[in-house]
């Protein structure tokens, strides 16, 4: 036993930790009781080497179990022949299924000792045959599947040792990525090739006048994988129903052989007729195709079949690929196409997938496409299918710097290469980079990559590191290739090959979204000229900025603002600090100025909020009572009215701009949002009627009458809107020895003076003290005392009035006078015994009058969020209606609140949870489109935008993406507020 964990031991030192590697190097002949056979170290080192030694020597012992007369050779050659020895034991410690090839097929490793194991020129050939029969005609069916994919696993196990046996015998030939790509792609077109032969041989027809094979993808752009379905279109002539058996046969014949082929690019797609005309391929382009058909055209070209049928499809499309770009939905098609990049990945596989995943695969792909497509138009030179080979011309041309194409190439032959060999393990196509606490698959990954240990580092660490370095290189593949030449070519300083164009700038700018590139430029300009400090941080800022805004509704109008906001505050120290070292800050603040209109003008004036963008818990964190508490104290600390109500409004600003931000950033729901608008508006009144109430008494040195303040309408209810009006009703009482006409005259001065200075004009939104809803409206006193309140509506009031005051609350001034006043009208909004029907009958009756008389002339009933057809007031008169009906009987229908009232229905039974449900959504959905339709054109608004940027703006608040029809968001719209109006119609009309 001692002496076999002796020799064990000794064989670790080649790398094998398989308990089984003693017994087959033993069976192998390369090991006896005293170490190594005599001429077997050679081996035993290259063993060593491969990417997993065991994996290597597993594969060896099961191809001498299987052909052991033909081991003596085979053993024979890896001993003499270092070339062979390199090949075959880098396919076998990298691949295990073509090492079963090697196992089911004894004796085709004698194709890897010949001097030049690959010879592309005659994979064809080879092919060809393998399904040649002795008769000199070609085999068909299961036959032709079995000898075509026997040909093709041998002539892909040349490809894979010529590309892997440099790792295991250092000094022989290193195949280069795309060498070994466009080796790949020969073979795919040889199969198609013989395929297609094979196909006219069960058909019984030629493709020649019949049939032409386009390749698409991968295949047309010379870079194949290993594993890959292959893309192809087919244009049929003459005879469409045997081009279409030709096609259909080659497909079936390649796809059980060699690889799955592909023909979803197709006009229409997999829909679609599988072969078409060249005619009919050119009216489809040009009346039907989109923009991303040609971009996927780009790589378009003739590989089998008809020859001269291939060429003049090749011919008809190029015009067409390269006027692409003047396509009037060309930026959002192709917009599209790159978000659906990231859509299709699973979150927890996002950094880990090289394909699809950020800063993956097709990051580059589809930025050298994009730039193709753009400046390809007039340089023949961009028109390459090949991603290298237009890359590289990119940067030749100036279009990208030639470092920066140099480092995106490096990087997408890194992750190419990788993919190969992760594919290479099981041929299956994978794109799936190793977790990073699966050591063992890094570690075997790393040493098919040829990774070195580096500096402390593992192989598989070391791997690891390459892989996120490559990706976060790629993550910035938008700022390096799209927005940097932009700066450059309207900068002041010479640049060497990097300058574009005023016109290829503003063709750029136009690709990436933005309506008015002439205009974006002149703004870049303003904000990078000179060599200041802030210039060049600017510099360094605006790329990023730029890609973040062409994913905005208005990239242009955000830009706009972006400058604005820059001019603005270029002298406040921390503001584009704050932007450089905070990469959140920069991506949300993009959103909102190319989103709104309404944050800019208030950044510009509460900077400070700013600050909060990279912290949410900082923009949500502070309560509505938290900010009321904070605000009054600072107004009470002013020295007089106009400094308390100028101090008042500073707050106000900021606290609007934070609940913006936090609301079009999803961080805040509409309830909170609404809370948080009605306590700051709150505090404001609070301060100034503090304020002016301090300074009228101070002018008199009395103190004629005290004054409370009832907050009316969505006040009352906490329910207000960034554009909502203060609705109020004052009420006072005279002190003792004061008369009622003097008290009045002390109040409504002190009314007048907090309705006068807090509406002054001002850029912030107004602040309008609304008293239209006091007896006699406006043409009734603006102040009455309390007992003149309640000998009026004994009198006079009118059913209106108790539904008005069905939102009264007291929100400033005396609290004792506050709480009698309520105490006082109780019984007018919750009258004992309910409404009478006669009373029900006239609240219809106002509520159909004031839906014919105030809805705007031509105004959409449909899109109306205030008077429209499960609009607000749909849900807000149907709930007052209830309450005025049955809250004399129902405690928790004596609220202010509309959805505190709705919970109440449900739990009293008065109208079902379904009914009590669709008026809620339709309430919160009216309520919040009202909101951001303020937000996005910065005036307040009733109906929803129906059409345009503001539509696609307000529907990107609620979630909906750049990608999606923003008349989607408008038919959901209607759809909710539709069944909110059927429920009004039972609950308010038939009840």
């Amino acid at each position: 036993m001692a002496e076999r964990a002796r020799t064990t031991a000794s064989a670790a030192r080649y790398g094998f930790t398989d308990t089984r590697a003693d017994g087959q190097l033993r069976a192998a002949g390369w090991w006896t009781e005293g170490g190594p056979a005599d001429g077997a170290t050679d081996v035993l080192v290259a063993l060593s080497r491969a990417a997993d030694p065991d994996l290597a020597l597993a594969g060896l012992d099961r191809i001498r179990e299987a052909d052991e007369p033909g081991w003596a050779e085979l053993d024979r050659t890896l001993r003499e022949h270092r070339t062979f020895r390199g090949r075959l034991l880098g396919v076998l410690g990298t691949s295990t299924a073509l090492a079963d090839f090697l196992v089911a097929n004894p004796g085709e490793w004698r194709c890897l000792s010949d001097n030049r194991c690959t010879d592309p020129a005659k994979f064809a050939d080879r092919l060809l045959e393998r399904v040649r029969q002795d008769d000199g005609s070609y085999a068909t069916g299961t036959a032709a599947e079995h000898e075509l994919r026997t040909g093709y696993r041998g002539l892909l196990l040349g490809i894979a040792a010529a590309d892997l046996g440099h790792l295991v015998e250092p000094g022989l030939e290193h195949p280069q990525f795309r060498d070994i790509a466009s080796e790949l792609t020969t073979l795919a077109e040889a199969s198609l090739q013989a395929g297609l032969v094979v196909a006219e041989q069960e058909v019984g027809a030629p493709a020649e006048g019949t049939l032409a094979v386009i390749a698409m993808g991968k295949t047309g752009g010379r870079e194949l994988n290993y594993v890959s379905d292959v893309d192809v279109i087919f244009v049929g002539a003459g005879d469409l129903g045997v081009a279409t058996r030709l096609a259909s046969t080659m497909m079936r014949l390649v796809g059980n052989a060699c690889f799955e082929v592909d023909a979803a690019l197709r006009p229409e797609g997999k829909s679609g007729a599988l072969v078409r005309t060249l005619e009919g391929h050119t009216a489809y382009y040009q009346k039907w195709a989109k923009t991303w058909e040609f971009q996927a055209l780009l790589k378009a070209r003739p590989v089998a079949g008809d020859a001269e049928l291939g060429r003049q499809y090749a011919e008809m499309v190029a015009p067409m690929v390269w006027s692409a770009a003047d396509r009037e939905n060309f930026v959002t098609e192709v917009q599209q196409m790159r978000r659906r990049v990231e859509d299709h990945v699973a979150s927890e596989h996002l950094e880990r997938e090289l394909k699809l995943g950020r800063g993956g695969l097709r990051d580059v792909e589809f930025a050298v496409q994009l730039l193709q497509l753009v400046h390809g138009r007039v340089d023949p030179a961009l028109r390459s299918p090949s991603t290298l080979e237009a890359l590289a011309a990119l940067g030749d041309g100036g279009y990208v710097g030639r470092a920066d194409a140099a480092e995106m190439s490096s990087s997408y032959e890194f992750l190419r290469t990788v993919e190969h060999r992760l594919q290479l393990r099981r041929l299956r196509r994978t794109h799936l980079f190793p977790a990073s606490s699966d050591t063992d698959e890094l570690r075997i990954l790393a040493r098919a990559c040829g990774i070195r240990p580096v500096r402390g580092r593992s192989q598989g660490e070391a791997l690891l590191a390459e892989f996120r370095r490559h990706a976060q290189g790629i993550r910035r593949l938008h700022e390096k290739v799209f927005y940097r030449p932009l700066l450059q070519s309207v900068a002041n300083v010479p640049t060497e090959a990097l300058r574009l164009t005023t016109k290829q700038a503003a063709s750029r700018l136009a690709a990436l979204g933005y309506a008015a590139p002439e205009g974006a430029l002149q703004h870049i300009k303003a904000l990078t000229s000179g060599v200041s400090r802030r210039a060049a941080i600017q510099q360094a800022l605006l790329p990023v900025l730029l890609d973040c805004l062409a994913d905005t509704p208005d990239p242009d109008g955000g830009l706009l603002s972006y400058r604005k906001v820059s001019e603005a505050l270029q002298d406040t120290p921390w503001y584009l600090r704050v932007l450089r070292d905070e990469g959140t800050v920069v991506e949300r603040l993009a959103f909102l100025l190319g989103t709104s209109n309404l944050v800019p003008d208030l950044l510009v004036r509460a900077p400070e909020v700013l600050q909060l963008l990279g912290d949410p818990a900082r923009l949500t964190g502070r309560t509505p009572a938290e900010v009321a508490t904070s605000l009054r104290a600072a107004v009470r600390r002013q020295p007089g009215l106009s400094a308390a109500v100028t101090a008042a409004r500073s707050l106000r600003r900021h606290e609007l701009l934070r609940v913006a931000c936090a609301d079009l950033l999803g961080l805040l729901d509409v309830p909170s949002v609404c809370e948080a608008l009605s306590s700051v508006w709150v505090a404001v009144l609070q301060g100034a009627l503090s304020a002016a109430y301090r300074q009228r008494q101070a002018e008199l040195g009395r103190t004629p009458a005290t004054i409370a303040v009832i907050g009316m309408g969505r006040l009352g209810g906490a329910e207000l809107g960034y554009g909502s009006d203060a609705d109020v009703l004052f009420v006072c009482e005279p002190a003792e020895g004061v008369t009622d006409a003097e008290a009045v005259r002390f109040a409504s001065s002190v009314a007048e003076t907090v309705r006068k200075i807090l509406g002054a004009p001002s850029a912030d939104p107004a602040l309008v003290v609304d008293a239209d809803l006091r007896p006699e409206g406006r043409s009734g006193p603006l102040v009455r005392t309390l007992e003149s309140y309640r000998a009026y509506y004994q009198r006079w009031g009118e059913v209106w009035e108790s539904q008005a005051l069905l939102r009264a609350r007291f929100v400033a001034g005396d609290d004792e006078l506050g709480r009698r006043f309520i105490e006082m009208i109780d019984p007018l909004r919750y009258p004992e015994g309910g409404l009478d029907p006669t009373d029900a009958r006239e609240i219809r009756r106002i509520k159909a009058r004031v839906e014919t008389e105030r809805l705007p002339r031509g105004a959409d009933p449909t899109r109306h969020t205030k008077l429209g057809r499960g609009g607000l007031a749909d849900v807000e008169w149907t709930v007052q209606l209830l309450q005025l009906q049955h809250a004399h009987e129902v405690p928790g229908l004596r609220t202010t609140s509309t959805l505190e009232a709705l919970t109440a229905l449900a739990e009293a039974g008065l109208a079902s949870a379904e009914s009590v449900e669709s008026l809620r959504e339709a309430w919160l959905l009216a309520t919040r489109v009202r909101n951001a339709t303020m937000l996005v054109r910065g005036k307040a608004a009733d109906e929803v935008p129906g059409t345009g940027r503001d539509l696609a703006a307000v529907a990107r608040v609620f979630g909906y993406s750049v990608d999606d029809d923003p008349g989607e968001f408008l038919d959901f719209y209607r759809r909710v507020t539709r069944h909110a109006h059927a429920v009004v119609e039972e609950l308010f009309y038939d009840n």
